[in-house]
């Protein structure tokens, strides 16, 4: 198999548990708990950690960025940027700072949000991304800035700091629907997938292949999916179903139905998955509870060490060069899938 990028996640916007949809002080987001995600990932050897961003839950992605990177050494950092939120200018700005402060471990998880308390179609939303991304590169890649667009009219120069290696961050989008998937084609360069049926997901990569070609460019493709790793397939199945032992149905159609993307494309397409699958197996393996208690990415790869190796290799086989993977408790997970799995897959940050 070649190398693939590996990484967690931590749980900046308050998502992280013992039992699913049962909050615990002890693991709410704050400073110390997402610091400790993160430095146990780097410990246990991960290339890159997502740090998500949510206008509603948690802390906010960027200051802890900032901080986190003075006390990290080696892993990279997947930003979270919710762009409706963001003046691109000044995005870039904050996006060389912390490559300086990360001496080039930055990486950027586009996200095509909303500005809050508003809400934009998705066609002009997704258009409105494609020229932040536009931008961005534009500028990290210390190009003059001559951008007329719909949603941005703006004539400059490149900022005075600049990313350690002078170019713009790999810029990591993910989204189902038919204006994501074209956003991702003509502008993205790694494009983020839930969970989904092995021919779903080859499926996927097959149009978005098709998609960037038309554009006259290529992608890289990455999986998001949470895990559960333990010595034996009996194990991991209890420890899947121990995650809902505290969960009853109303509680977790409340969770989903509060989150910002309760209603589109992707999310429909997990609770399709969880839906059609009458064990909570979707397929070998893949187990859809998680989206039971949880909007957005819905399932775990649950099995031995051998099992969740393999099907992260059946993956790879497909096209997926990247890894985002989380678990609760995401310490906890992190810890037990670094021991267990992690020592078997050739991996190493994602090269573009």
């Amino acid at each position: 198999m070649k190398k693939c990028e590996v990484s967690w996640f931590s749980a900046l916007c308050d998502d992280d548990y013992e039992f699913l949809g049962q909050p615990d002080p002890a693991l709410k987001s704050s400073w110390e708990h997402c610091r400790n995600i993160v430095l146990t990932a780097e410990k246990s050897g991960f290339d890159n950690i997502l740090l998500p961003s949510g206008y509603a839950l948690g802390i906010d992605t960027t200051v802890f960025a900032a901080a986190i990177a003075a006390i990290t050494r080696r892993i990279r950092l997947l930003m979270a940027v919710r762009v409706g939120e963001t003046w691109p200018p000044q995005l870039a700005r904050q996006i060389a700072t912390l490559d300086r402060l990360l001496e080039g471990r930055l990486t950027i998880n586009i996200i095509s949000s909303d500005m809050p308390g508003e809400t934009m179609p998705s066609a002009p939303r997704y258009a409105r991304t494609v020229e932040v991304m536009e931008i961005l590169k534009t500028i990290l890649n210390r190009q003059p800035l001559d951008h007329q667009g719909e949603h941005y009219k703006l004539k400059l120069d490149p900022p005075g700091v600049t990313t350690v290696s002078g170019k713009c961050p790999p810029l990591y989008f993910g989204g189902l629907s038919e204006d994501a998937r074209e956003a991702a084609a003509r502008a993205a360069d790694v494009y983020l997938m839930w969970p989904d049926t092995m021919p779903a997901v080859e499926a996927i990569v097959d149009d978005m292949t098709a998609r960037a070609a038309r554009h006259g460019r290529t992608l890289k493709f990455g999986y998001r999916v949470h895990v559960v790793v333990r010595e034996t397939e009996t194990e991991a199945r209890a420890a899947a179903d121990r995650l809902l032992s505290h969960l009853d149905a109303a509680t977790g159609d409340a969770i989903r139905a509060k989150s910002l993307d309760a209603t589109s494309v992707g999310v429909k397409r997990q609770a399709e998955l969880r839906d059609s699958a009458s064990d909570g197996y979707v397929e070998d393996n893949l187990w859809t509870g998680i989206g039971r208690a949880r909007s957005g990415c819905g399932a775990a790869i649950v099995g031995d060490p051998g099992q969740v190796l393999r099907k992260l290799q059946s993956y790879q086989a497909i096209g997926m060069e990247a890894f985002i993977l989380s678990g609760y408790p995401h310490a906890a997970e992190a810890d037990l899938f670094a021991r267990h799995v992690l020592p078997e897959l050739q991996h190493g940050p994602l090269a573009l």
